[in-house]
């Protein structure tokens, strides 16, 4: 019969799997919800923005049970060294996870207002490409983290200074399309706050991958990326 040492040793490591999965279908959950927002705005789809909205609460829920879990662990196991680390990304991922929710949501509530208002074919095919990279951002972020795998996590991190580059890009035309017409103020307006949406997942991303690089390596990322362009400038 096994001990009761082992039976504490078999618990502690199902609450860490426990703990894992939930911050996976927290995971999963936004991006579906980055899609149906950015679906959502291009077909200026009413029904699908408020059932986006309305999932929202889920992903606040998750995140506070994430949040329960972790302290939880925290306090009956004090765990050490990697599980410790688990534990508190845990905690910043979830934070993460939440806030791309609440960028969906955004991005949601504002697609209803295009009632009446015909978008460009050119606004929506830059806002699927930036919808697409940022999900593609999402999803690669979180393998990183769930696979502990540093490299996937250094490449979320190299990749979203595309993200950033294609927000630079649609800003200009919006700006530029505004000046040569007064009416169109209102629409690239809301366009505007919605790339905006979309760069910020790509932020928030890249946070999640470098709490993945932190979980693999126990280092930070933007240090060791330091350290490596010292050691490219000696050489």
């Amino acid at each position: 019969m096994p001990g009761s040492n082992e039976h504490i040793v078999s618990s502690y490591e199902e609450e860490l799997t426990e703990l894992a999965r939930t911050i996976s279908e927290m995971g999963g959950l936004v991006e579906k919800a980055v899609a149906n927002a950015t679906e959502a705005l291009i077909r200026s789809d009413a029904e699908l923005a408020l059932t986006t909205v309305a999932d929202d609460k889920k992903i606040d829920a998750m995140q506070n049970q994430i949040d329960e879990m972790a302290v939880s662990i925290i306090a009956r196991r004090q765990p050490v060294a990697l599980d410790l680390r688990l534990v508190i990304a845990s905690i910043h991922v979830a934070n993460d996870l939440e806030r791309i929710g609440d960028m969906a949501k955004s991005t949601a509530r504002r697609s209803t207002q295009f009632e009446g208002i015909a978008m460009s074919v050119q606004f929506k095919n830059g806002l699927r490409h930036m919808g697409e990279l940022v999900q593609r951002q999402v999803r690669l972020a979180l393998d990183a983290f769930t696979g502990r795998d540093k490299d996937i996590a250094v490449e979320v991190v190299e990749r979203d200074t595309d993200v950033d580059a294609l927000y630079v890009s649609l800003f200009r035309e919006l700006l530029t399309y505004m000046m040569e017409d007064p009416r169109n103020i209102t629409m690239c307006t809301h366009l505007l706050f919605c790339g905006k949406n979309l760069e910020r997942v790509g932020d928030h991303a890249t946070n999640i991958a470098e709490q993945a690089y932190f979980l693999a390596t126990g280092k930070t990322l933007v240090a060791d990326i330091g350290d490596l362009k010292r050691e490219q400038i000696k050489s």
